[in-house]
C-alpha cells in the first residue's frame, strides 16, 4: 500500500459521485427530468441505462442514500486492492445494468446506483470469504457489520418503487466477481 492515502485511492467512486450530484443539480436548477435515460430493460432506447442508471436518482434522499455507501466501499475496493479494484469497480457497474437490461422489470424505469452498492458490497464480503487471508477477512467483517443489512431490505423491498433487480444482480455480479479474481494478486 505504500505511501497511497484512502482519499487518493478513491478518485473513480470520487468522480462518478460528482457526475451523479452534478446531474441532480441540473435537474433541479432546470426543473428537468433525465430519468428517461435510465435502464428500461428489454428496450432499444432503455440501452443507453447500462451506463447512466447509476448518475440518475428520484430525489434527494435517493442521492444521499446512494453517496456514503458508494464513497465507502469505492474507496474501501480501490485502496486494499488497487491491482483488480479497477475491473471490479466497472464489471459491478456495467454487468449490473446489463443483467437488468436483460432480466428486469419491463414497463419500469430503474435509476440509481444501488445495483453498484450492492455489487461492491457483495464482492467485499465474499472476497474475504473466498481468499481467507486476514486483512481480506477483516475487511469483510467490516463491510458486513456497516452495509451486511442492505441485503436483508433491498432483496426483499416493500416498496414497488424499488429496483430489486438492480440489487439482486449487483449481488450476482459481487460474488461472480469475488469467485473470478480470488486467486489474483492484489
Amino acid at each position: 500500500m505504500g505511501s497511497r492515502s484512502y482519499f487518493g485511492s478513491a478518485v473513480v467512486p470520487f468522480r462518478l459521485v460528482f457526475i451523479m450530484w452534478v446531474v441532480f443539480t441540473v435537474e433541479f436548477v432546470y426543473g428537468i427530468d433525465l430519468s428517461r435515460f435510465g435502464l428500461e430493460p428489454r428496450t432499444l432506447r432503455g440501452v443507453i441505462g447500462i451506463f447512466t442508471a447509476p448518475m440518475l436518482h428520484g430525489n434527494v434522499m435517493h442521492l444521499l442514500s446512494n453517496t456514503v455507501p458508494l464513497l465507502f466501499l469505492g474507496g474501501t475496493l480501490f485502496f486494499f486492492y488497487n491491482r483488480i479494484g479497477t475491473i471490479v469497480f466497472f464489471r459491478c457497474y456495467l454487468l449490473t445494468d446489463a443483467l437488468v437490461w436483460v432480466f428486469g422489470r419491463g414497463g419500469f424505469v430503474h435509476i440509481g446506483a444501488t445495483g453498484l452498492i450492492f455489487g461492491l458490497a457483495a464482492f467485499l464480503i465474499s472476497f474475504g470469504a473466498l481468499r481467507r487471508d486476514m486483512m481480506s477477512i477483516l475487511i469483510s467483517i467490516v463491510v458486513i457489520i456497516l452495509y451486511g443489512g442492505i441485503f436483508y431490505g433491498g432483496l426483499m423491498p416493500t416498496d414497488p418503487r424499488v429496483s430489486v433487480e438492480m440489487h439482486l444482480s449487483g449481488t450476482v455480479v459481487g460474488v461472480a466477481t469475488a469467485f473470478m479474481l480470488r486467486n489474483r494478486k492484489i
